[in-house]
């Protein structure tokens, strides 16, 4: 699939270097935890790469991004530090929270990057939250909230959506419909259907459904998406569909699904498809689209070796940034 680059050659390799580095960043995660260096639970966001760095780009330094918890990408694409996310993946005292956060919780307040959460529909209200305190601070920032098929049918979305639209709050709703909620295919999990974009209908949020996979159409859309609600200072909601290609974490053997279906959506892998438009568009030839990947393996080497080598978080760590001091005697009686 063949699209028009609308945009200069320069941003174009830009993008496209981005998207690879997420790749190769979760490809990197993956072997990692294999070998027992990263702990807990690790969700990739392999093969939804275009819809992070066709989005969050287009973002000013004073906007918000909050997502869920398949946030590495996310991270990222807003210009988190790679090696101070692989570190905080490998709980390392280097990393973006100390270690303490993990996969799931990556953060960055100097970049407006509120997190990654854990709880699946968390991040909406939260968003609501600092979408709120831009509205009564008179800023024309706006706050742009992932989050996943599997929180539209939790109780959090409807109340994030109904305050959104009765508060014109200036909120980006950016839903990443991969297809499944865990290993739930959406169709067996709601009742609406995978065209959960109708959902903004009632709460009279302007909505629409675009195809996840193609960068450019993603860019497009949230550009313009992005000017409507920093003019009008209110919500909209993106449904951007995709799909992941590994299973829902590194342990999921994503026995649900059949081969044909997964090989059929990675003969759409973004990355390839962006490939194929920079070459199609003399934005590159394959010499350079080679040179760039080695340049990005290079530098996920050096990423994984600083997050390796980093220190491990002192003792006293366990009890910092929590409400209990250790200097202080507890009173038990």
């Amino acid at each position: 699939m063949t699209t028009t680059l609308n945009i200069d050659k320069d941003l174009a390799l830009d993008l496209y270097s981005k998207m690879l580095l997420i790749r190769r960043f979760e490809e990197e995660t993956e072997r990692l935890y294999r070998r027992g260096k990263i702990g807990g639970f690790l969700h990739t966001y392999i093969g939804e790469e275009a819809i992070a760095v066709g989005a969050i780009p287009i973002l000013r330094e004073d906007d918000y991004v909050i997502g869920h918890y398949r946030d590495h990408g996310h991270a990222l694409a807003r210009g988190l530090d790679p090696k101070l996310a692989m570190a905080e993946l490998c709980g390392k005292s280097t990393g973006l929270s100390g270690g303490k956060g993990g996969s799931m919780h990556l953060f960055d307040a100097e970049k407006h990057f509120m997190g990654g959460h854990a709880i699946v529909g968390g991040q909406l209200p939260l968003a609501v939250g600092i979408a709120l305190g831009i509205k009564l601070k008179k800023l024309d920032s706006v706050v742009m909230c992932f989050f996943g098929d599997g929180a539209v049918n939790e109780g959090e979305f409807h109340e994030a959506m109904n305050l959104a639209s009765l508060w014109k709050l200036p909120i980006v709703f950016m839903l990443e419909n991969n297809l499944y909620g865990m290993g739930t295919q959406v169709n067996r999990s709601r009742a609406g259907g995978p065209d959960i974009y109708k959902a903004a209908e009632p709460y009279l949020i302007p909505a629409v459904q675009i195809d996840g996979m193609n960068l450019i159409e993603v860019r497009d859309t949230v550009m313009e998406g992005v000017e409507k609600v920093r003019r009008d200072q209110t919500p909209i909601f993106i449904e951007s569909m995709a799909y992941r290609f590994h299973g829902h974490s590194v342990a999921d053997p994503s026995n649900y699904r059949d081969n044909e279906e997964v090989e059929e959506n990675r003969s759409r892998d973004p990355i390839d498809i962006f490939k194929e438009n920079l070459l199609s568009a003399n934005f590159a030839t394959n010499e350079e689209i080679n040179a760039i990947d080695e340049v990005i393996v290079s530098q996920i080497d050096d990423i994984r070796e600083f997050a390796e080598s980093s220190p491990e978080p002192e003792e006293i760590e366990l009890y910092s940034h929590i409400y209990a001091n250790p200097e202080e005697e507890v009173n038990n009686e």
